[in-house]
């Protein structure tokens, strides 16, 4: 038995940021962002507009794409750092929100809160244990990310996508890969928790990041992810129709095509609409592949992800 996606989502908020706009924000330009981050607008949600609200919205296309009700839902499995509450969790207001039933949790592994969320549910789907699973990735990065700081506020926005999983004789999911290294916590991090405690002397929760550092073993994980999921399901490189990565940066994205010798017309890359929407990322550009035609039923893809911790991931998979 495999679980298999039978439809996504996604949706972005009204609000829209260029790269224009933020030159009248902070020390910038149009041509210094799209150079070194290819990036050329983003979503920033209104306010009052929450995580939920977004996922919601993606959910419900997802569902309407699967011919799914909400209340065959029977799982959800949320990948987000960017909360509405501390609790309940993201995934259980949302399933109040729709009237599903079942398990409903979040995960936070930053970037790849996505991929973790769907091996996740692929694992439940593969064993029975449940029939119908919801699986989102959304962020109100906005919300933490210091505008004056030029060097992160230009990459980070809002948005959120989602899938939905069923079980099936035929191949989908073929394989997921999980992996985490602590050691390089502080190489991308948001500098405030609840444990750790608010203040009126703590700075403001915001996101930081060692952008060469990051760069660097980016690229090395995320050439590493693709050969060793192939590897492991005994295929090689040109049995891959798409790769669809997280959407950091597009240097990042060029330079894993280039290690693995990839053309970047297998590659589906959004960044220069969306931004850096972190756990969102992967299945906003899975649904921007499949509505505009380009991923097309049968083909081999691969998802992959690289966010903050490290923590990093990957799932190969059949449309």
């Amino acid at each position: 038995m495999y679980s298999r996606i039978v439809g996504t989502g996604a949706h972005l908020p009204a609000k829209m940021l260029t790269n224009f706009d933020l030159e009248k924000m902070v020390d910038t330009s149009d041509e210094w962002i799209r150079e070194r981050t290819g990036i050329e607008r983003r979503h920033i949600a209104a306010e009052g507009e929450t995580t939920v609200d977004l996922a919601e919205r993606a959910a419900r296309r997802a569902l309407d794409a699967a011919n799914v009700k909400p209340s065959e839902v029977d799982f959800i499995s949320f990948g987000t750092t960017t909360p509405d509450l501390v609790f309940p969790n993201c995934g259980v207001l949302l399933q109040s929100r729709l009237g599903a039933t079942g398990p409903a949790f979040s995960v936070e592994t930053a970037c790849s809160g996505f991929v973790y969320a769907l091996s996740i549910a692929d694992k439940y789907v593969k064993t029975g244990d449940a029939k119908c699973a919801l699986v989102i990735g959304a962020e109100t990065l906005s919300r933490i990310t210091d505008w004056k700081d030029r060097s992160t506020c230009v990459l980070f926005a809002d948005g959120a996508g989602a899938v939905v999983l069923k079980p099936s004789k035929e191949p989908g999911i073929l394989s997921t890969h999980l992996y985490a290294d602590g050691r390089y916590k502080d190489m991308l991090l948001c500098n405030s928790g609840v444990s750790k405690g608010f203040g009126a002397t703590e700075p403001r929760m915001a996101i930081s990041m060692e952008g060469r550092e990051v760069f660097r073993v980016g690229v090395t994980m995320f050439a590493k992810m693709v050969e060793e999921a192939l590897a492991a399901n005994k295929l090689d490189l040109a049995a891959l129709d798409w790769l669809v990565p997280h959407q950091a940066n597009l240097r990042i994205i060029q330079a894993t095509a280039r290690k693995l010798d990839l053309p970047m017309e297998k590659v589906i890359c959004t960044v220069a609409d969306h931004g850096n929407t972190s756990a969102a990322s992967v299945p906003l550009a899975l649904d921007v592949g499949i509505r505009d035609g380009r991923i097309k039923p049968g083909q081999l893809l691969m998802l992959e992800a690289f966010g903050g911790g490290f923590t990093w991931g990957s799932a190969l998979l059949r449309l």
